[in-house]
């Protein structure tokens, strides 16, 4: 357990800048195309502190797939529930989601749906490369 929360300190530190950079190109399109004018000094703080922890935390929790005494599925769900919690926290925070029923149904379906269809891909690709792993280590035998 120690290895992992090195490994999920590392991954955060190194990638949690990566937050505020992705922060400052959405602001610069809202504001570029009239969207919004205007941020409370608060609204720049808090949007600034919560996505540089969301990138933290998203990128520390890969180290999860490092832990090799869980199984792969529990690994997954317990990477997509915390990424969750993070995601909907986030935007409730900071006000990019409405505290009510539909839209945060809405961000559950859109978001249990990214990941799985993130997840296919990543099944796919790994198979297709063990596949031709496979191949041509029966043909070199």
């Amino acid at each position: 357990m120690k290895k992992f929360w090195k490994e999920f300190l590392l991954r955060g530190l190194v990638c949690a800048s990566g937050g505020p950079i992705v922060l400052a190109i959405i602001y610069g399109v809202l504001g570029a195309t009239g969207a919004v004018e205007h941020f409370s000094p608060g609204e720049v703080c808090m949007s600034i502190l919560t996505i540089t922890l969301l990138a933290f935390i998203a990128a520390g929790m890969t180290a999860i797939y490092q832990m090799e005494q869980l199984p792969l599925p529990i690994m997954i769900l317990l990477h997509g529930g915390v990424l969750y919690i993070a995601y909907i926290l986030t935007y409730l925070m900071n006000g990019w989601l409405h505290n009510s029923l539909v839209p945060i149904a809405i961000f559950t379906g859109i978001f249990i749906a990214g990941y799985a269809v993130i997840w296919l891909i990543i099944y796919y690709v790994e198979k297709s490369k063990t596949e031709s792993l496979n191949k041509k280590l029966k043909g070199n035998s």
